[in-house]
Order: C-alpha cells, then sequence, then structure tokens
C-alpha cells in the first residue's frame, strides 16, 4: 500500500470523526437533550441511519477500487469526492445511532422503515436498491484502465439511483430536522453527480444502464 494511499485514508477518516462529534452535538441541541424527541429502533429516522450506513460503504468500497485502478484524473478526482462525501456522511449516520442508544444493526429486512420490506432480494450481495452485486464488485476489481471507469460510472450511478430513493424516504418520513436536512442534501448532490457521470459516460462511448 503506498503512502500517498495512506495519507488518504487516513485523511479521509479524520474527517469523519470530525464531522460525526460535529454533527452529535448538533442533533443533541436540536432534540433539546437525551430525552426530548429521541426516536425509536423501529422508526423511520434510525432505519434510515442504518440502511444508508450500509449503502454508503458500498460506494467508498467502490470508489477505492477504481482510483487504483484508472489513471484518468477526472474519474479518480470523482471517486476520491465521493468517497470522502459518502464516509462522512456514513460517520454521521452511524453517529446518531450512537447518540440515540439505539442498534446499528436490525432483525428486519432493509428497507421495512420505508414500507418497502423484501424489495431487494439480497440476492449476490445486493441488499439494497442500487446496490452492486458481488459479482460485480468483482468483475470491477478486474478491469483497468476505460473498462474500470465506465463499470465503475455505471454502477455509481445505479447506486446514487438507489441512494437519492432512500434519502427522498427520509425527507418525507423521519422527524429529526437535522437528519431529514442532510438527506436533502444527498438527493440534491447525488443527482448532480449523476448528471456528471452520464456526462463522462457517453465520452467514453457508454451509458448508464437502464
Amino acid at each position: 500500500m503506498s503512502r500517498r494511499y495512506v495519507g488518504w485514508v487516513a485523511g479521509a477518516a479524520a474527517a469523519v470523526l470530525v464531522a460525526a462529534g460535529a454533527i452529535t452535538y448538533a442533533v443533541a441541541e436540536e432534540s433539546g437533550g437525551p430525552d426530548a424527541t429521541t426516536p425509536g429502533a423501529e422508526s423511520a429516522d434510525a432505519g434510515f441511519a442504518r440502511d444508508m450506513a450500509v449503502h454508503h460503504q458500498q460506494a467508498v468500497e467502490m470508489s477505492y477500487i477504481v482510483r487504483d485502478r484508472t489513471k484518468d484524473e477526472e474519474v479518480r478526482r470523482l471517486a476520491y469526492d465521493i468517497a470522502q462525501t459518502q464516509a462522512n456522511q456514513r460517520g454521521m449516520l452511524l453517529g446518531w445511532l450512537d447518540l440515540w442508544e439505539l442498534p446499528k444493526v436490525s432483525a428486519d429486512p432493509p428497507m421495512t422503515w420505508m414500507g418497502m420490506r423484501g424489495m431487494a432480494s439480497g440476492k449476490d450481495g445486493a441488499l439494497m436498491p442500487g446496490m452492486a452485486t458481488d459479482t460485480e464488485l468483482k468483475k470491477l476489481q478486474s478491469l483497468n484502465g476505460r473498462q474500470v471507469e465506465v463499470l465503475y460510472l455505471q454502477l455509481m450511478t445505479a447506486h446514487h439511483k438507489g441512494g437519492i430513493h432512500m434519502a427522498e424516504g427520509c425527507v418525507a418520513k423521519c422527524t429529526v430536522d437535522v437528519e431529514k436536512r442532510l438527506a436533502q442534501g444527498m438527493v440534491d448532490s447525488q443527482q448532480s453527480e449523476i448528471e456528471l457521470m452520464t456526462g463522462m459516460l457517453r465520452a467514453r462511448g457508454a451509458e448508464p444502464r437502464p
């Protein structure tokens, strides 16, 4: 592992810790204390935090993979931005669950909080809509250059579409205002990145997957 790679990971980890601490404080202030409006384990707030943390983790993993398998600076820059942003947000989501003293896993299937129990089969590791399968991740790890760029952009576009759907669910159903604002921010930023990635795919003679 290169020193540059280690430095990138360490920097991202530090950003997560700082942001998670800040957002945890903000949630505590907004809630008026731990006993005021703490969501329950079955709430949309907790369900979104759990599911999106898992969803984000895969995006971070895919971004690490492509960053080391292409020399294209445009793709590497996008991957860096996605990895940092989603690692940061994942830290916030897990920090909220700690603040609320709620479990980070649930016996219920993913998306249950949205009333969509069983929407994703979980077959081949795709636990939620938009998530790449284990087979697709292995293929991503086997490619280089333009081929890995195209597959990454296609997988990440689908991943963002699934993430937007979940974030819109939180905007509609969550009760903690700061979490709703984060979810809306995800919708806006990921939609913008979908448009960017669509253009990047076309520049490479490819299109998003149907």
